[in-house]
């Protein structure tokens, strides 16, 4: 890996992140740096023609779920591809580290569906640092941010246990969660939609994030619901950060099922007030109606506590098979996210399932209709999910497109593909997301239909979420910062991922820097790994 020495990009419209117009200008590139903008044509030194086309920073993916397959995919082409140069990692509660050997099988089968199926993980590590040691070791074609996950950190100390945490196992979270953010870590996240995140009260988050504000860290949040609940899981997020005084961050923001588009209005202003009260508090959204997760989702918590083998000791005894049909039963009334209710057997399509790959591109519907004569669609969907050992992954055909253009139009939220690294040879079927993320807002929501003005989307997607999260010298085309540079063409750039045939790079970027190296050239990957592992006030 070389740099590229003294590199000058000449003759590109320049959107240099901060939301301010375009402007025609050069720039010069040394040691990883932007040396200085301007006007340095008549250099000698290596040049780059970007004439017609739109030089902006590397674009800032703030909700990331790369670090589970970095190892088997280290050039992350599906990213590097559509632009993204740096990725916050370890999201929703799910992160690699800490481990604690005596449950690394409870964390192996909490994080399974986010790894890759074909790569052999030996798990030497126990913290956030020795593992991504291990990434820069083997390096890494993009730049790598990460959070603690809150959920990996509880199985570290308890388990899938339900119960509230005692004195003692607080202060062993509290201790691995310090070691995490001395270590660099840039907070923490939560999913409190999956066990065992979603067995932590208000209180005990309160307690453990009490901790961020000495660190400087930030709260991300995989709400408690993102349906029925939706606005009092959003004043649960703002009660967090209100009371210890640390940055909120809601990740993917959506309402889902039907009876619940529109209260992304509600919770909006939600936001928008608590700023006013000093509440630092900020959104993420993709541009999809579709979300992606772990069809364990679909049962009632209470059903996964213990893990996936008490899960499984479950659907087998009848009693307990009988209470989980009869929770999803219910159309209301439920104390949990129930997406069968709310978005309907149709509209859930098995994505990944390593297991029995017949199933994959196939609705929830279609596969229990076809396996015979049945009386119950949710008994033949307990049959299945212990026939696959709970292990698949599935889309949810649950948002409203208007919803979507609201969040992504609101100044609040920044750009994030909740998506993972994969490549042509990955199991399973990614979420079109991963491919197309950031190609599709440029092009869809600011290019074609002027939701939002380009300068606006490119803010999204580079110096907001960089301030966010706290990265130093990146996120804007400045003097001095870090050369993380993607170039397009604003005529031809455009998504070509869909659910079907996701596994599809964009079209129109042409160039990607990375730390001052070029990592795709004339739409193609150059095969650098000039990306580093990212360290809070580093």
């Amino acid at each position: 890996m070389t740099n590229e020495s003294n590199l000058i990009i000449q003759r590109g419209k320049v959107i240099d992140g901060t939301g301010d117009k375009a402007f025609i200008g050069d720039i010069k590139i040394a040691d990883e740096r932007i040396k200085a903008i301007g006007n340095f044509r008549k250099d000698e030194s290596c040049s780059l023609n970007a004439e017609g086309m739109i030089i902006a920073p590397g674009f800032i993916d703030i909700h990331n779920h790369l670090d589970q397959a970095i190892l088997a995919f280290p050039f992350a082409e599906n990213y590097i591809m559509q632009g993204v140069t740096t990725s916050v990692v370890g999201n929703c509660g799910l992160s690699m580290a800490p481990v604690n050997y005596e449950n690394l099988t409870d964390l192996k089968r909490y994080l399974s569906p986010f790894l890759e199926a074909e790569y052999d993980y030996d798990w030497e590590w126990t913290t956030l640092q020795e593992y991504f040691e291990r990434v820069r070791e083997k390096g890494t074609s993009v730049n790598i941010a990460p959070l603690v996950g809150q959920g990996t950190l509880r199985i570290a100390v308890k388990g899938f246990k339900s119960s509230w945490p005692s004195k003692e196992e607080m202060k062993k979270m509290k201790d691995l969660l310090s070691k995490s953010l001395e270590g660099g870590a840039f907070g923490i996240s939560t999913g409190l939609v999956y066990p065992p995140g979603s067995y932590s009260s208000t209180e005990e988050l309160i307690e453990l994030t009490g901790i961020l504000k000495n660190y400087g860290g930030i709260y991300t949040t995989h709400l408690r619901s993102e349906s029925d609940d939706l606005v009092e899981s959003v004043e649960e997020a703002i009660r967090i950060g209100k009371e210890n005084g640390i940055p909120i961050e809601i990740s993917h923001h959506k309402a889902e099922g039907k009876r619940n588009w529109g209260k992304i209005n509600k919770t909006l202003k939600l936001m928008e007030e608590a700023r006013v009260r000093g509440i630092d508090i900020n959104c993420d959204v993709y541009p999809y109606i579709a979300g992606q997760t772990t069809i364990t989702a679909l049962l009632p918590p209470w059903a996964l506590e213990g893990g996936i083998e008490e899960m499984t000791k479950r659907l087998k005894s009848l009693d307990a098979r009988k209470k989980i049909q009869d929770e999803i039963a219910m159309i209301e009334g439920n104390d949990w996210e129930n997406t069968i209710q709310l978005v309907g057997w149709k509209n859930i399509v098995i994505s990944k399932c390593p297991i029995n790959k017949k199933y994959e591109g196939r609705s929830l519907e279609e596969i229990l209709k076809n396996r015979g004569k049945i009386d119950s669609l949710y008994e033949e969907f307990l049959n299945w999910l212990l026939e696959i050992q709970g292990e698949a992954m599935m889309l949810e055909f649950s948002m409203d497109e208007e919803d979507v253009k609201k969040v992504i139009s609101h100044p609040l939220s920044s750009i994030c593909s909740d998506a993972w690294v994969t490549g042509s040879s990955g199991s399973g079927n990614p979420h079109p997301r991963a491919y197309g993320t950031f190609p599709k807002v440029i092009k869809k929501y600011a290019i074609d239909s002027k939701l939002i003005m380009l300068e606006e989307a490119i803010r999204k997607m580079t110096s907001l979420p960089a301030s966010k999260i706290g990265l130093k010298k990146r996120g804007q085309i400045k003097e001095g910062y870090y050369a993380d540079i993607v170039i397009f063409d604003p005529n031809i750039i455009k998504d070509k991922a869909t659910y079907e045939k996701p596994r599809q790079y964009p079209k129109g970027i042409k160039y990607v820097i990375v730390n001052g190296n070029i990592v795709v050239r004339n739409g193609k990957l150059t095969g650098l790994k000039p990306g580093k592992i990212l360290k809070k006030n580093i």
